[in-house]
């Protein structure tokens, strides 16, 4: 219970910076939408919900607004044609790449004294506390 007593504070503290932060004015929605496509590539809005445990419908909302500001597009998908595929515009490359770097800048001022060990095991802590929980729906 301590680590869930620290990592929620922590996730809403880097929720705000990310909003306070975002130079080209990218909600905290819109960044994870960015960021999943900028790992993964093209993916539907219900693929994207369930690789972030979030529902379709907020994904699309946030999809619609990174579409409106130029970030993100719709386009066809041979898969599945009423499920069309979501990917990064130009625009959105360049947002998604200069808001990782500005927080990767501010995050190894966090770094301190912590070894690759100490982040090694802190990974593996919270990846089997996230899977002790992935049948959990939000």
């Amino acid at each position: 219970m301590e680590v869930f007593a620290l990592v929620g504070p922590l996730y809403r503290r880097v929720q705000r910076r990310i909003e306070l932060d975002a130079a080209q004015g990218v909600s905290v929605g819109v960044r994870a939408v960015l960021d999943l496509l900028r790992e993964h590539g093209p993916m539907t809005v219900p693929q994207m919900g369930r690789a972030q445990s979030l529902s379709r419908q907020f994904v699309q909302r946030m999809v619609n607004d990174g579409a409106a500001a130029g970030l993100v597009e719709a386009v066809p998908n041979p898969a599945h044609a009423r499920s069309s595929l979501i990917r990064l515009t130009d625009a959105g490359q360049a947002a998604i790449t200069a808001i990782v770097a500005r927080e990767h800048a501010v995050l190894r001022q966090a770094a301190g004294d912590l070894t690759d060990a100490d982040l090694a095991t802190t990974t593996r802590v919270l990846t089997r506390m996230l899977g002790l929980f992935e049948d959990v729906e939000e």
